[in-house]
């Protein structure tokens, strides 16, 4: 709930973070979508088997702000190696300003839905990319 201080005029800084917070969801692109899901991106750097284009329902592909094939490869979907992709990931994203700054713009307005495949939905990169871009609110 948005709060405005009548003495000052100032929105609630709490209210405010809780609203960005609330602009990023992941999904796996096989779920349904739903009006809820705001601008859809898939976020995979190759596109997911069995998925039409038409059953996407996308906005956007940007496969350059997934990781490189080189991390992807090494972390091969291994739990273990989790945190450690996950720091990798976020030094690569920093090198990624365009692409990370194109999201955060279309955040303004849209609530995004960042789409992935991967199977394991605790340990992917669309978990540490929304942790990431919702780092960057702050």
């Amino acid at each position: 709930m948005n709060r405005t201080n009548k003495s000052t005029g100032i929105l609630s800084v709490t209210s405010q973070l809780i609203v960005k917070a609330n602009q990023f969801n992941i999904k796996r692109i096989y779920e349904e979508s739903s009006e809820d899901d705001g601008y859809r991106v898939l976020v995979d750097r190759l596109w997911p088997r069995g998925v039409s284009k038409e059953e996407a329902r996308l906005d956007e592909w940007l496969k350059v702000i997934a990781p490189s094939t080189e991390l992807r490869k090494w972390f091969d979907h291994d739990s273990d190696k989790f945190d450690e992709f996950a720091e990798r990931y976020k030094g690569e994203l920093t090198q990624k300003e365009h692409e990370v700054d194109h999201l955060l713009d279309i955040a303004r307005s849209h609530r995004i839905t960042l789409l992935y495949a991967a199977k394991d939905e605790e340990h992917n990169h669309a978990k540490v990319l929304k942790e990431f871009l919702e780092g960057q609110l702050n």
